[in-house]
């Protein structure tokens, strides 16, 4: 498999690929490059050797980290600057990996595709975040798993550090509203927690989070 870019569509949100191409620029990882805890404690629940889809990808933390338990990833993120660090730590680590520069709110994910697909902070808008989990339940294959971790409101009261601003609450999980976008998936994981999290300099301290782990039934 060699790594390569696709970009997909022509709508890219201009002023928030701008935002993000900036976090992205310097030569540090912004969330560090240790996948996320709660990733790496469920992932040997998807089919080893599967197809895995990472949502926001960003800096390929998580996508690189999975390649190279042999898994078969896909990174999609808005930001060319994140998508092309991630080319380039998965080839320091050697392994490969297939980015996809594209806005969620147009990106459209193929239907049963996908043994696994992993969600980690990746904060949208409501309208854009309800398109993206209706896709994600029809695009993961029978017994395909779901990986999500994020904010909840609960977190701007916790000293951490981590999400949207206060301005941006709309964008924050809540465990109940998950519930409802994934009925149809068996939930193996559905809890609000409260956890240390150590990822860069963006993501740190004692925060507030929702899991969950939900596999699509069988056919």
């Amino acid at each position: 498999l060699l790594p390569y870019v696709l970009v997909a569509g022509l709508h890219i949100d201009l002023k928030m690929k701008e935002f993000w191409d900036s976090r992205y620029g310097d030569d540090d990882f912004a969330y560090g490059k240790a996948p996320n805890d709660f990733l790496v404690q469920h992932c040997d629940k998807i089919v080893p050797g599967g197809n895995i889809l990472c949502l926001a990808e960003g800096e390929g933390r998580n996508a690189v980290f999975l390649a190279g338990r042999g898994y078969k990833v896909t990174a999609v993120d808005q930001s060319a600057v994140g998508l092309e660090k991630a080319q380039q730590f998965a080839t320091s680590e050697g392994v490969a990996i297939t980015t996809v520069q594209a806005d969620l709110a147009t990106y459209e994910i193929e239907s049963k595709r996908f043994d696994g697909i992993v969600s980690i902070f990746g904060h949208l808008s409501p309208p854009i975040r309800a398109r993206i989990h209706k896709m994600i339940v029809e695009a993961l294959k029978p017994g395909g798993v779901l990986l999500l971790e994020g904010y909840t409101e609960k977190h701007y009261a916790m000293p951490g550090v981590g999400g949207p601003p206060p301005q941006g609450k709309a964008m924050m999980y809540s465990l109940h509203e998950l519930k409802a976008d994934f009925e149809a998936l068996d939930l193996m994981v559905a809890e609000e927690v409260e956890r240390d999290v150590n990822e860069g300099k963006f993501h740190q301290g004692r925060s507030a989070t929702v899991q969950v782990v939900g596999r699509q039934k069988a056919a």
